[in-house]
């Protein structure tokens, strides 16, 4: 379990928008790739990170779709990339190399949430799949890249959701148990956190640190999945008003769901912050470090132990490098 895991009084809150995370950080001669960087907090953190100055390059599933997404900001380009396909996954990062020399940030945001049981071709939960193992084999095959760029991160978007369940070793493909959608979402959020935590510990010799990052609650695509049902669960009907609400206040006053720009805030801030520099390995909330919890209730702020824990991360990233036949050189 890393030492770091506990605030550092950021000075930030959980109000705080990405534009006013990277204000005053320059940017320029940097080159990042944004996953999912064409819809909700992702296309947030693109638009603040290309505000600094970045190079920012956004893969996409549907590439037309992005590029009408982005196509008012400045320093930002589209290439296909399919996270369920390895083949994809590979051809995106060889046409990387092949126009970049350094990669500096690395924000993993495409993810999946609560959907019915998918698998993708070789057969894998697509849960699992999209939000774990297609970003997995992203980060290794770039990792020469990021590794060039000598003070490089990654961002791996995860979620309290993680609460609902730690990695189930023998089973993460729900082949031998019922698939349960949930547990399916937290298994692949946890395993967003371990991956950070590993990263961070074979990367940090060689410039690489590694950040998981709770963005807040936020209704955007990712909860296209979600029921009227699931949303009474909080309190909430799919007209409730976006925007942070202060502790004490109910939905009816404004609103549980941050902004996209709030969203975005914590991921910007773990890609770019200088306040960062010495850290890592990681889980942040609320633009800053998040707490140890050990708390059953999943609405309740910071990170459960298992999630962080070293020798869980290690035994996923083994996993991880099975299954998709891809390592560090």
């Amino acid at each position: 379990m890393t030492s770091q895991q506990q605030p550092i009084q950021s000075g930030f809150s959980a109000t705080s928008t990405a534009a006013e995370v990277v204000c005053g950080i320059d940017l320029r001669e940097r080159t990042a790739i944004v996953t999912g960087g064409y819809g909700g907090l992702g296309l947030e953190v693109v638009r603040a990170l290309a505000s600094a100055g970045a190079a920012v390059i956004v893969p996409a599933r549907n590439a037309a779709r992005a590029r009408k997404s982005v196509a008012t900001i400045p320093r930002v380009q589209v290439d296909d990339l399919d996270l369920m396909n390895p083949g994809s996954i590979d051809g995106f990062a060889d046409r990387f190399a092949e126009r970049h020399g350094a990669l500096h940030m690395l924000v993993n945001c495409a993810g999946i949430m609560a959907n019915p049981l998918s698998r993708d071709a070789r057969g894998y939960e697509s849960q699992f799949s999209t939000n774990h193992l297609g970003h997995f084999q992203l980060t290794v095959r770039l990792w020469s890249l990021l590794g060039a760029a000598g003070n490089a991160r990654i961002v791996a978007l995860s979620s309290r959701g993680h609460r609902f369940s730690p990695v189930e070793f023998e089973d993460p493909n729900f082949n031998l148990r019922p698939y349960d959608r949930w547990r399916a979402y937290g298994q692949s959020k946890t395993a967003n956190v371990l991956f950070a935590v590993e990263a961070d510990r074979r990367g940090e010799s060689c410039g690489i640190r590694a950040f998981a990052v709770h963005p807040g609650t936020i209704l955007t695509e990712l909860s296209r999945y979600l029921t009227d049902e699931d949303l009474a669960g909080y309190g909430l009907t799919r007209d409730t008003p976006r925007g942070f609400v202060p502790e004490g206040q109910s939905a009816a006053e404004g609103g549980v769901f941050k902004t996209a720009e709030q969203g975005a805030a914590t991921a910007v801030w773990c890609a770019a912050s200088p306040q960062l520099v010495g850290y890592g390995g990681v889980y942040c909330e609320d633009v800053d470090i998040a707490r140890v919890s050990e708390a059953d209730d999943a609405k309740e702020p910071g990170v459960k132990p298992w999630a962080i824990d070293s020798g869980a991360a290690q035994k996923l990233w083994k996993l991880s490098e099975q299954v998709t036949g891809v390592r560090i050189e």
